[in-house]
């Protein structure tokens, strides 16, 4: 244990030591305040401040999910890609560390960050939600109802980050191509949902992994299939991840790299 959490350290370092983070996180800053700007913008010139009050922005705090969803893949993609690419590989492996260790490490490194973006993301929607916009007449902010929502569809929200990083991670580490891991799991996320609704008639959709990514829709009831359930989307993301793993740790422990 203490040689993992060395590993996810060092990770840890390696990651906020490039520009690239900072900038992701300022970039992540800038589109949050943008878009909150901007609903703020269409409410006033649609006079439709009643519909966005600050308790209901504050119960939906899942847009932020793509955002932090786009920015973590690319780290996911990279962080092992990128040791085959710059010719680290061979000096991280000389420790004496088991492989699955130092991918373990890389892989719990990515989900802290996605975790990390995702706070950050949430501590400056809601001072915007705050600042912006104004009060409903019958709800209040001191009630648990509306707190818990907001952290529950966080946690929903951020599914979606970890299975579409997972992906990334695994697409990066097996084909050592962090551009061909950004592009097959940006096109997932982008296209996932309309291959899913597509197929919807057919019994081959509720086990796509498209169909389950986004466990915000058992809350906002945009269902992809109608009859789906939590429980049943959760079994199929896990079998999902874990054969993702499988393939991550197996071709990592596997691979020659002396060559």
């Amino acid at each position: 244990m203490a040689k993992l959490l060395k590993l996810m350290q060092n990770e840890w370092m390696k990651l906020w030591y490039k520009k690239g983070t900072w900038v992701m996180v300022g970039i992540l800053v800038i589109i949050t305040a943008g878009m909150m700007g901007l609903m703020k913008w269409i409410s006033m010139q649609e006079n439709m401040g009643g519909n966005f009050t600050r308790e209901g922005m504050v119960q939906d705090p899942s847009s932020l999910g793509g955002t932090v969803l786009l920015l973590t893949v690319i780290v996911a993609a990279g962080i092992v890609a990128s040791e085959f690419s710059q010719g680290t590989i061979k000096m991280l492996l000389t420790r004496p560390v088991k492989r699955w260790k130092i991918l373990l490490s890389k892989f719990i490194t990515v989900n802290l960050f996605g975790m990390f973006l995702m706070l950050i993301g949430y501590i400056v929607y809601i001072l915007l939600a705050l600042l912006l916009f104004k009060s409903g007449p019958d709800a209040g902010l001191s009630s648990w109802t509306v707190w818990s929502k907001s952290l529950y569809m966080l946690l929903l929200s951020f599914g979606n980050v970890f299975i579409t990083t997972t992906f990334a991670f695994t697409i990066g580490s097996v084909f050592r191509s962090s551009s061909l891991a950004i592009g097959l799991s940006l096109f997932i996320y982008f296209t996932g949902s309309t291959i899913s609704a597509l197929l919807s008639r057919y019994e081959i959709a509720k086990y796509l992994l498209f169909t389950h990514m986004d466990l915000t829709q058992f809350e906002t009831g945009m269902m992809l299939i109608p009859d789906l359930t939590m429980p049943f989307s959760l079994a199929v993301l896990a079998v999902y991840i874990i054969v993702f793993l499988v393939i991550s740790f197996t071709t990592f422990v596997k691979r020659d790299v002396t060559a």
